[in-house]
């Protein structure tokens, strides 16, 4: 990059090529998002669909673009106990992937009775967890943080839109029945405002256990129209829900500030997921790179 921060500033692939509905960015190879990424001056970005699968042939496509792997997202059913040791072992599979990768986070969000739980029909109201089912997610990312930590890695977990842990309650909630050595926290902008957190905020309440960071911001006439019709999450997304800092309603100028303020040297990923048809992700990127220059220069 050339602006120098004191953070990691990379960008995901899902500004390209979006990961739950296929169709979005479909037409778009790998390469093609590397080479984008490369000319935009970023240096590491997620893991996508469109990379190759074997450790080998992933480093190598990397490092032709003067490219890392930061992390991947993983989705979990904790929640069930009848599952858990084929989810926590897909998980340590992941993770030794990762570790192979040379990352040091693992992204983290439990799916069930979400949009993305594939043994139920979707529903735009996610039934919240019983205090059962707590238990068991607790249980499981414990024991996940525990193999992620014996490999040098931090599991960090994503509240997301549209899941059980989505807004201020739930977030403080896991944070509270978890391991702070085992389970970190993924902080998401985008994610924080949708659930009816200020971003701000829950940076500030949760900064100790923040170790990895996504920064994107809303529109806020999507966000309304999703809610006045009641309107799935995917569908919000692909009407244009989420857009990178600057061209929203979140003003990242505080929350640069406080990054700022508490010495944040972490990983700071730049998302949008938007129709790359109605959205150029490059013209995007380089809107969001002007505006964070300014704005961290501005502080």
């Amino acid at each position: 990059m050339s602006h120098e921060y004191p953070f990691q500033l990379g960008i995901s692939a899902i500004n390209w090529v979006n990961e739950d509905v296929w169709t979005v960015g479909d037409h778009y190879t790998g390469e093609q998002v590397l080479a984008d990424m490369q000319r935009l001056g970023f240096h590491g970005t997620e893991n996508c669909r469109k990379f190759p699968k074997d450790t080998k042939a992933l480093q190598e496509v990397l490092r032709a673009y003067d490219m890392r792997l930061t992390s991947q997202w993983k989705s979990v059913l904790f929640t069930d106990p009848r599952v858990r040791e084929q989810e926590m072992q897909a998980y340590r599979a992941h993770v030794d992937f990762l570790e192979e990768m040379g990352c040091k986070h693992v992204v983290v969000c439990e799916i069930t009775n979400s949009f993305q739980d594939y043994r139920k029909a979707t529903s735009v109201q996610v039934e919240p967890l019983t205090e059962e089912e707590w238990g068991h997610l607790v249980e499981g990312l414990n024991q996940a943080g525990a193999y992620s930590h014996s490999k040098g890695l931090q599991l960090v977990y994503h509240y997301h839109a549209g899941t059980v842990v989505e807004g201020p309650r739930e977030i403080e909630k896991l944070l509270k029945l978890t391991d702070p050595l085992l389970v970190g926290l993924l902080y998401d902008t985008g994610h924080a405002y949708y659930g009816g957190a200020d971003p701000l905020e829950l940076l500030q309440t949760h900064f100790d256990r923040i170790a990895y960071m996504h920064i994107k911001s809303v529109r806020q006439e999507v966000l309304d129209w999703k809610r006045e019709n009641n309107i799935s999450f995917t569908e919000a997304v692909v009407k244009g829900l989420f857009t990178v800092p600057g061209d929203g309603c979140i003003d990242f100028a505080p929350i640069f500030r406080e990054i700022r303020d508490r010495h944040y040297q972490g990983w700071i990923i730049l998302e949008a997921e938007q129709d790359p048809t109605l959205a150029d992700p490059v013209i995007y990127a380089e809107r969001a790179k002007t505006y964070i220059a300014s704005t961290w220069g501005n502080l």
